[in-house]
């Protein structure tokens, strides 16, 4: 799969996360026992794989970070919370995701549940809208 095809798309001030690409990539992806820690515990991942690069984070830097915490072995709901908790991570508060179909009521509460931070989440059929909300410090 090519850069662009998997990369978080830029659209004037939002990233775009393709999310059927990441999960093709994962399956596709030779896992070290390193890699198997962060998928099972990708808190860990995030923690100690933490950007460098101040706060500005690169596409090809969220998408290498995504691939880590996604997982074909957990819900969608999961992944898309540990989407946005990576979001959050490298302070991108508005982003998008497309998913290769829409998500029902239930699974929006069980991402709210996931994350268990304020969130705003918007759907535009299969492209679900994710704005954190700023806080204050």
């Amino acid at each position: 799969m090519s850069d662009k095809e998997l990369a978080s798309a830029r659209y004037s001030d939002r990233i775009c996360f393709n999310y059927s690409d990441f999960l093709s990539a994962s399956c596709k992806k030779r896992w070290s026992f390193v890699d198997a820690i962060y998928g099972v515990m990708p808190i860990f991942g995030m923690v100690t794989r933490k950007s460098a690069q101040g706060l500005a984070a690169s596409d090809e830097h969220l998408k290498e970070l995504a691939l880590q915490i996604i997982s074909t072995q957990v819900s969608d709901e999961i992944n898309i919370a540990r989407l946005i908790t990576l979001a959050e991570q490298q302070h991108i508060s508005r982003f998008d995701i497309q998913l290769p179909y829409p998500l029902s009521a239930e699974q929006l509460d069980a991402i709210h549940q996931e994350y268990r931070k304020a969130l705003n989440l918007t759907q535009q059929d299969d492209l679900l809208c994710v704005s954190i909300p700023v806080q204050p410090h």
